[in-house]
């Protein structure tokens, strides 16, 4: 398909085809913001969920490495193993987060574009690397368009953030003197108020920019009527080709065909319209078969190879009209014209009898 097609030109909705084939590039509708705000759900019901449990082990693990401190060995071997500790205390307190997390990673794209494995994507090219081409990226509508929808939502974000901690501010003086557990029972209150405001405001965003970036697909895969012809040449074959193909197999057909006529036992026909070429052998056959037909110049063609190979041409009007709609090449003819074709067969045989 052509690739300098004028994008005035790409009126017509893409194909299954074309949508399939850039799946496999890699060009799927993807939003940012939805695996952005998927890790951001994510973070934060680990922090609410988990927070209490992790934080409590890794207080736990500090507070047993301080208080028993006197007790590690001095030189290069102590230090080792109380770090060797530390890093799987630490690990066995952040290994259900961190695990969370990564599902989460995995989630966002999961839930927009589906499984998809493209290792077209990932395949090397120069233009990964040209710097005119990054250059291009750096400074495009696109980039452009992507730096102040970054602007806007932090302008969001942080008006949703006071708005949310607002009515804490004139109370803040509470928390001095509060006892650690209930001071943080504090912040777990404040931070799920702010999350749950800056997560709904950006689950809108969220919506509008995947309805965008969908909508930004399906434009950009749009095609011309050229491609989608030259398209269905590749799919379907050149018509052209295909009636090569076809006259070429009708041919190579027809050469067989007439190499059997001289096999024949009779040709009956109509007498220039139709001719029907019919073999019997009663051992071997239990009808006679029909090994050629033709209609036309075809017909001559069938009648010219019998003259020339002595075989008897029988006319028949009403029975060849009825064979040619009635039997295909190489079947048997019906029950129904038994009878006709006998009595030609016999009218023929007894001619052969008789001339032996």
């Amino acid at each position: 398909m052509s690739e300098d097609t004028d994008d005035s030109q790409k009126t017509e909705e893409p194909t299954q085809k074309k949508l399939e084939e850039s799946r496999q590039k890699g060009q799927v509708p993807m939003s940012k913001e939805m695996n952005n705000w998927v890790m951001l759900l994510a973070g934060t019901i680990v922090i609410l969920g988990f927070g209490s449990a992790m934080m409590g082990g890794l207080a736990q693990t500090f507070a047993a490495i301080l208080a028993n401190s006197y007790q590690f060995q001095g030189g290069q071997a102590g230090i080792g193993n109380v770090l060797t500790n530390l890093f799987f205390e630490t690990t066995k307190a952040l290994l259900v987060p961190m695990i969370f997390l990564i599902i989460a990673a995995v989630l966002g794209p999961l839930l927009q574009v589906g499984p998809m494995f493209s290792p077209k994507s990932i395949a090397p090219s120069l233009e990964k690397i040209s710097i005119g081409k990054g250059l291009g990226r750096m400074f495009s509508l696109r980039a452009i368009f992507e730096l102040l929808k970054g602007l806007l939502k932090i302008f969001i974000i942080g008006g949703i953030s006071f708005l949310m901690l607002y009515p804490f501010f004139e109370s803040v003086d509470h928390f001095i003197g509060l006892p650690i557990l209930e001071l943080m029972n504090e912040y777990q209150i404040i931070f799920f108020r702010l999350m749950a405001g800056v997560l709904f405001v950006l689950f809108i965003l969220v919506v509008i920019d995947v309805a965008y970036q969908r909508m930004d697909h399906m434009k950009k895969m749009k095609m011309s009527l050229k491609e989608i012809r030259d398209e269905q040449k590749q799919t379907d074959g050149d018509p052209h080709m295909k009636a090569r193909l076809r006259q070429l197999r009708m041919q190579k057909s027809q050469q067989r065909m007439m190499q059997a006529v001289p096999q024949a036992d009779v040709i009956i026909t109509n007498p220039t319209h139709f001719a029907i070429a019919l073999k019997y052998d009663g051992e071997t056959m239990d009808a006679p078969v029909c090994v050629a037909k033709g209609m036309d110049d075809v017909a001559l063609r069938i009648r010219e190879v019998a003259k020339e190979s002595d075989v008897q041409i029988v006319e028949n009007k009403p029975l060849a009209r009825a064979l040619y709609d009635a039997v295909e090449i190489d079947e048997i003819i019906p029950v129904e014209h038994y009878k006709a074709v006998a009595e030609i067969i016999s009218y023929v045989y007894g001619l052969k009898n008789r001339m032996r």
